[in-house]
């Protein structure tokens, strides 16, 4: 019998070179156009993105702009969150997440996550609402629907403002909804790796609300609502057209990549079902998009190095929890506060996912995780 050594194969963590081979010609001559046009900042390529992606998400309104951070500071400042407020989300996430809280100038408050799903913990919702709670930001983690349901209970006894952070998870469903549409706002993010992603930055908000899309219009350029009329103080956070016009041809093909991350998803949890590794839950009435596939294991140092060693590439999604974070220790959450999310940091480990990838290439993968791991 051949040993993993023997038939070593490499496997990416992530591709994209292999997915703009089969979309070069496309993408440039997209890109011409935008230079034929000189629509560099916003643009027409922008303005049909924009149409297009809030059909997409089910939604009446998207604003497309620099970043998933811009988004979601847009999305807190549309909703009202200044200095002195405060605003709810999970720990396990990004550091974007808090950040763009922080930008308010508005206090960040953890709360722990669910250990089977790795999203925020409804439950513990009502402990941490005060007098200055003024927003909730769920995370939509690794593709995967938080519970919005509950969270939007609380959230409207209270008067408590809705952002879905769903810069993860482009085309997830939640109870049949898509998930952009459910809060108040929410923000995406498509930074090159996500699974609809711009060739560099790029973020959008989407909303039902009107009021909200237009403060985010001229929010992203400078306050403006018409030509060198300057209501407020804004942003710089406009979309570039090139980013339009890649994002354009990327969102046609986004529901078979879609379809084939769940595939390969599905394909990681059968070979792995009796391996010595957990794995989040999914909700049977949700839809999951996989922008990560992670596991959970008592020795994740050994598992990485071991993976490197056989050609497969792994990454940490999140090494630490932002309240151990040093740009968050001044809030006063000690090692041990949120137990869930702290546990989760210390074992998580993403596994490679990406819709070129063969069914081969996860054989080999589960394969080695297996081998290193054993069976229960």
């Amino acid at each position: 019998m051949r040993t993993m050594q023997e038939t070593m194969m490499k496997v990416p963590f992530f591709d994209l070179k292999s997915q703009y081979a089969g979309l070069r010609d496309e993408i440039l001559a997209a890109l011409d156009g935008v230079c034929q046009t000189a629509s560099f900042a916003l643009g027409k390529e922008v303005e049909e993105f924009e149409r297009e992606f809030a059909a997409f998400c089910e939604a009446k309104h998207c604003v497309a702009l620099n970043s998933g951070t811009s988004a979601l500071h847009l999305a807190l400042l549309a909703m009202g969150v200044q200095p002195g407020d405060e605003v709810i989300t999970t720990p396990n996430t990004f550091l974007a997440t808090a950040e763009a809280i922080t930008y308010t100038g508005a206090k960040p408050v953890f709360v722990d996550i669910d250990r089977t799903t790795s999203n925020l913990d409804p439950k513990l919702l009502d402990r941490a609402i005060t007098s200055q709670t003024k927003a909730i930001i769920p995370v939509h983690l690794y593709g995967r629907p938080a519970d919005m349901d509950p969270i939007l209970e609380i959230a409207k006894a209270r008067g408590i403002a809705v952002v879905e952070d769903a810069c993860q998870a482009h085309g997830a469903r939640y109870r049949g909804r898509r998930v952009g549409g459910i809060g108040d706002v929410s923000a995406f993010s498509f930074y090159p790796t996500k699974n609809l992603g711009a060739y560099g930055e790029g973020g959008a908000i989407v909303t039902n609300e009107a009021r909200i899309a237009d403060f985010a219009r001229a929010a992203r350029n400078h306050g403006q609502t018409g030509r060198y009329e300057h209501e407020f103080v804004g942003y710089n956070y406009r979309m570039e057209g090139f980013q339009g016009a890649v994002l354009r041809i990327k969102l046609r093909r986004l529901e078979a990549w879609t379809a084939r991350r769940r595939e390969l998803a599905q394909e990681y949890r059968r070979q792995l079902s009796q391996v010595r590794v957990k794995m989040p839950l999914d909700d049977s009435r949700d839809e999951c998009v996989y922008h990560l596939f992670v596991i959970f294991v008592s020795d994740r140092c050994c598992m990485q190095s071991k993976l490197e060693a056989q050609g497969i590439g792994t990454l940490i999604h999140y090494p630490r929890p932002l309240h151990l974070q040093p740009a968050y220790v001044s809030l006063g959450y000690p090692k041990g506060t949120f137990p869930h999310a702290e546990r989760a940091s210390e074992s998580v480990l993403s596994l490679p996912l990406f819709p070129e990838m063969s069914l081969e290439q996860v054989a080999y993968v589960c394969a080695a995780v297996r081998e290193i791991a054993g069976t229960q």
